[in-house]
Order: C-alpha cells, then structure tokens, then sequence
C-alpha cells in the first residue's frame, strides 16, 4: 500500500473584531457568576440561611436585594455596551468595569468555607477579566484610509485569496 500525502490544508481564520471578544468575555464572567451561584446552593446550610433571610454575613433585605441587582447588572450591560459604545469610550469602560470587578470576585470569596470550589471559581472570573483588560487595552488603532481593506459582509467568511483579490483591485493614489 502506498500512503498518500495530502498537502495540509489551510484552516480559515476569521479576525474576530475586539469588540466581540469583550462581549464574549463580560458573558462567559456572567455565566460562572450564575454558576457559581448557582451550584453554591448545593453547600450545606446555604438554602436553611436563606430560608432564614441571610446569605453570608448579610440580612436579606431590599437595599440588600438591590444591592446584588446593581453588583450584576454592571457586567450584564457590559455585554451590550461591549458592542455598541464607540471605541474610544469603549476601550475605557472596559478597562475600568473589569478593573473594578477583579477585586469584587476576590471580596466574594473571602471567609468560604468551600475554598477550593469558590477560589476556582475566582481563578476564571479574574483570568477572563484580565483578558478584557488586556483585549481593551491593547485595542488596535484604526487603518489608514489608504491601506485599508473593505469590509465585507459577515455572512461572508473572507479568506486570504479574496483579500488580496481586492487589495489589488483598489485604486493607487
């Protein structure tokens, strides 16, 4: 028998815009915020402390309650702001929000007695906030008019071939 030798194929490669990734990372930061939650109902005591109108140290109050809605809402807007707010006070609002929140996910966490479920947990949440900043901060700076290449749609996976296609259909100056 003979082998066959195939060429390796090239993959395609989409560049991912930055602000896709953000949204990304503020959704994937709100699903282990959810999950944790979540599963931390599981721990012994946890629903009787409820039950009994106290979670952690905290009464279960309005201001409570509202508390925690504002403590999340910040990062669930921030999948939309992610997407919509014009670069510039976009980079900034990433920045700060997830600077913010490193040291809330580490205050969450602080007196558990499930150490190592709640510190895996933060591990993620500060490492997928570290990747915000890092992607926010080092947002890259617009193309020139002249060496830039036309957008096109996004239905419409561009490869190599077709970007070089059109970089050579556009006009010199």
């Amino acid at each position: 028998m003979h082998a066959r030798r195939h060429a390796p194929r090239e993959l395609e490669d989409i560049k991912i815009h930055v602000k896709l990734k953000l949204a990304a990372l503020w959704a994937s930061v709100m699903f282990i915020y959810l999950y944790v939650d979540v599963l931390g109902f599981f721990k012994p005591g946890v629903i009787e402390d409820i039950l009994a109108g106290v979670v952690w140290e905290f009464e279960i109050t309005q201001t409570w309650a509202v508390g925690a809605l504002v403590l999340m809402t910040i990062p669930s807007l921030m999948v939309f702001l992610s997407l919509a707010l014009p670069a510039r006070a976009n980079r900034w609002t990433n920045i700060v929000v997830a600077s913010l929140y490193v040291p809330v996910s580490i205050f969450n966490v602080i007196g558990e007695a499930w150490v190592f479920y709640f510190w895996s947990a933060v591990i993620v949440e500060v490492a997928l906030l570290a990747l915000v900043i890092r992607y926010a901060w080092t947002w890259p700076a617009a193309e020139t008019r002249l060496g830039s290449v036309p957008i096109t749609s996004a239905a419409q996976p561009v490869g190599e071939a077709v970007l070089r296609r059109q970089r050579a259909e556009m006009p010199s100056s």
